[in-house]
């Protein structure tokens, strides 16, 4: 058991250090990226596609990578924006890691890119355990999920930088409870912003851009009390906590998430 734990701890160190690396080079060239994490089906890829479309429209040099265990099926829909959009194919790993992401970002992103939206795998287990070099994390659930949520994955929530309810038009009939909802997110990440956003109806659309481009012109970001400071604009550290997620971020088989669509051709990167 103490090597198994030691192993863990490495891989993880390991990565911490490839994502300080990461946010450094991302910090260099004027980019903010921001991690997304939710569990599969919570609508992070149509509250993206939206948002990705206003930056567009807004004349913001902005990028996408999705990751998935299978198919292309987000990626052909976040394309729909008219955003630069890139697919990765985990091949089964339930995570992004940070020099897998790097190496997915040479000779691709433009270095005019502003900012980079990475959609993880749809997961609140594994991938709230690994640093991508981000500046900003936000943790999403939608209102079918539960008021719990935030209790049940505490490191996904508790290192949030943002937290974003999707499918807000569907609460009532869901009977979600946003005090309770609210309250659970405040157990694990006190003072942590929670907006309701409906990407159907479009309330709220617009937060999340608005967010990563104020850290973008140097606005920092809501520090969890859970975090590590890994310097400036960057404050959460998840190789310090592992919580529910170090006894299985080592499995292999993940949950992935697809709806399928058509659109434009995307970028394909299977390796």
């Amino acid at each position: 058991m103490c090597r198994t734990v030691d192993l863990r701890q490495a891989i993880l160190a390991r990565n911490d250090g490839s994502a300080g690396e990461l946010r450094a080079a991302l910090a260099a060239r004027g980019t903010v990226a921001v991690n997304l994490l939710s569990s599969p089906g919570s609508g992070k890829t149509a509250l993206l596609e939206a948002e990705l479309g206003l930056a567009r429209r807004r004349g913001v040099p902005v990028a996408a990578l999705t990751a998935d265990l299978a198919t292309e099926n987000d990626a052909l829909r976040l394309a729909r924006s008219g955003a630069l959009v890139k697919q990765v194919l985990t091949d089964g790993l339930c995570h992004l890691e940070a020099e897998m992401l790097a190496g997915h970002l040479v000779g691709w992103l433009p270095d005019d890119t502003r900012l980079l939206f990475v959609e993880n795998v749809g997961n609140l287990v594994c991938p709230a355990s690994y640093d991508l070099g981000e500046s900003l994390r936000v943790a999403l659930a939608s209102v079918t999920e539960g008021e719990d949520k935030p209790l049940k994955y505490p490191t996904a929530f508790g290192l949030a930088n943002l937290v974003l309810v999707t499918k807000a038009d569907l609460a009532a009939a869901a009977e979600f409870d946003e005090t309770a909802f609210r309250a659970n997110v405040a157990r694990v990440n006190p003072g942590v912003e929670v907006v309701l956003t409906s990407a159907r109806t479009g309330r709220n659309v617009g937060v999340l851009l608005e967010r990563a481009l104020a850290v973008l012109d140097g606005a920092e970001p809501h520090r969890p009390v859970m975090s590590v400071d890994h310097g400036p604009g960057h404050h959460h550290g998840p190789g310090e906590h592992r919580g529910e997620a170090e006894h299985q971020h080592e499995h292999q088989h993940g949950h992935g998430h697809a709806e399928p669509d058509h659109a434009p051709a995307v970028v394909r990167d299977p390796s």
